[in-house]
């Protein structure tokens, strides 16, 4: 791959970004208005791991079809068109492209999955992938090492939403022989595990795309019956699938409109398993007694400052003053009736990233000063802060209006119909002064998100932040192949982000991957993804 291909998958097409970044969104869509509901365990006591573990449950049982619901409904089958995560098609695409490898968060480390094994050189350069022997797509089609190559070039050349990063740190891709991918980097990069965990490491095989047309076919443990979009997807298992015949017959995947009404028809039966994003039922259902996994990823609950030129935030001093003035603890007792996870770090104590760097921290007196100087020097104390037009947006956007007036500022709050508004207004007409958002940087690899979202120019980069010190950091950050420097670089970028204020941030959101007690042998893997190849019930 040339750096003149590579320069070209940087520009990103409109359609695409905002497909990114209307998952980032999603989570504060709903972040964690708590409806009421005061017998439920705080929210602050959630950590990232198992909840109501099952027993060995014996045998699997054979037949039966499981129903998923997912956060969003499936509009697309094609991992190129869309950001794969659990949020967003992930687990579904999953189910019939399987993926190259699989993040285990239990044992916090990438293992092979379709992959056989996956290897660094010394210096992390040079990644060699080995497939299994005899894996075939569905089609009966070898999968191969060209078949590999060939659709993550596919996935590039069609700009998917981690093409610009990966044709950045990819040089060229070899195929020594029909089990082998040799990938060699620009750079030291352990990035390269979590790509093939997700869009990049779902591939499709050679006879997918004929012409214009695309066929969902992939070497995942389920093959396409029924497909209609924004309503359903039924999947059938595969007899010649290589880890063998799936356990149930079928996969009904579709999505329930609302948390509340999810959470009710896993009560009641009516679905298996579910992916939550939404406080009050994940903690309900925790309560319930249902097994699953918390997830917690980072910077879930923050606000985009706009800093174009003539913008408030492009001050320093206001965004400063913003900050210190908004309190996360209060937000929270207005949002969440106290049950959230609130604050200002970056990474929080549940998070294997965190570190004992200060954030900015509250300090009402503090903002008046600098918003003061601001104003001093011409500024009318006015801004407009974008909200979502529904209740736990409403509710933080009261909250945020009352702390930032209390403290000098002029605010205005906008609503919007939905998060397709706000994305719209924020990551393509970037017409804003303050808006919900979420970040959601992994715990897998922290890098991606928070370079697209913070390096000069960035993918993701919807506020204009650029600083020449937090732009070599995050470069340093990139090119770190152990935890212990990523952690060392990470501490410096809450330094800088303390700093520079690149967004205001709030707390973060917990994820559920969920399942009723007769559910056995689900896998999870990076975002909130899960994996159906072994799944049963009893």
């Amino acid at each position: 791959m040339t750096r003149s291909s590579r320069r070209g998958s940087r520009r990103l097409a409109a359609v695409t970004l905002a497909i990114t970044a209307s998952m980032f969104l999603a989570s504060c869509a709903d972040n964690g208005s708590s409806g009421g509901g005061e017998t439920v365990e705080s929210g602050s006591a959630l950590k990232i791991g198992m909840v109501n573990e099952q027993a060995d449950p014996g045998t699997p049982t054979k037949g039966g079809t499981l129903t998923f619901s997912g956060y969003s409904a499936v509009t697309t089958l094609d991992p190129a068109k869309g950001q794969i995560a659990g949020a967003a098609g992930g687990s579904e695409l999953g189910a019939i492209y399987d993926s190259l490898m699989r993040y285990d968060p239990i044992e916090k480390k990438f293992v092979p999955q379709l992959a056989e094994s996956l290897e660094p050189s010394v210096d992390s350069k040079t990644w060699t992938l080995k497939l299994r022997p005899g894996t075939t797509f569905s089609d009966g089609t070898p999968f191969d090492s060209k078949a590999v190559t060939d659709s993550i070039t596919r996935y590039v050349t069609n700009k998917g939403p981690q093409s610009s990063l990966w044709a950045a740190k990819v040089a060229s891709m070899d195929a020594p022989d029909a089990t082998t991918v040799v990938f060699n980097l620009v750079d030291p990069w352990t990035g390269v595990e979590s790509m093939l965990a997700t869009g990049p490491g779902m591939i499709v095989a050679p006879t997918a795309q004929k012409g214009e047309t695309f066929t969902p076919i992939g070497a995942g443990a389920f093959t396409l019956e029924k497909f209609a979009p924004n309503e359903e997807l039924v999947l059938a298992a595969r007899p010649d699938y290589y880890g063998g015949a799936p356990n149930v017959d079928k996969l009904k995947l579709i999505s329930i409109v609302g948390a509340q009404p999810t959470a009710e028809a896993l009560k009641t039966g009516g679905v298996d398993v579910a992916y939550m994003r939404t406080l009050t039922p994940i903690l309900d259902l925790i309560e319930n007694g249902n097994p699953g996994f918390v997830d917690i990823p980072s910077l879930g609950y923050i606000a985009n400052v706009n800093m174009a030129p003539g913008r408030p935030g492009s001050d320093l001093r206001v965004r400063q003053a913003m900050a210190l003035a908004i309190d996360p603890d209060t937000l929270n007792t207005r949002v969440n009736n106290g049950k959230g996870l609130p604050g200002q770090e970056i990474f929080q104590d549940t998070s294997r990233w965190h570190n004992d760097v200060a954030p900015i921290g509250v300090d009402p007196a503090k903002a008046k000063d600098l918003l003061a100087q601001a104003k001093a020097d011409g500024y009318d104390g006015k801004i407009t802060y974008l909200a979502v037009q529904e209740s736990a947006a409403q509710a933080t956007a009261l909250g945020v209006q009352a702390m930032l007036n209390a403290v000098g500022f002029d605010t205005q709050i906008e609503y919007v119909n939905g998060v397709a508004d706000i994305t719209k207004r924020v990551y393509i007409d970037r017409d804003f002064d303050i808006s919900a958002g979420a970040l959601s940087v992994s715990e897998a690899d922290p890098f991606e998100r928070l370079y697209t979202g913070l390096k000069t120019g960035g993918r993701n980069n919807a506020t204009g932040y650029s600083d020449a010190q937090m732009d070599v950091l995050l470069d340093q950050l990139g090119v770190a192949t152990n935890n212990e420097d990523k952690k060392a670089v990470l501490a410096k970028i809450q330094e800088r982000a303390t700093e520079t204020v690149p967004w205001l941030v709030w707390g973060n959101v917990p994820t559920l991957d969920v399942w009723n007690k007769n559910v056995h042998g689900l896998k999870q893997s990076i975002d909130g993804i899960m994996l159906f190849d072994e799944v049963w019930k009893s």
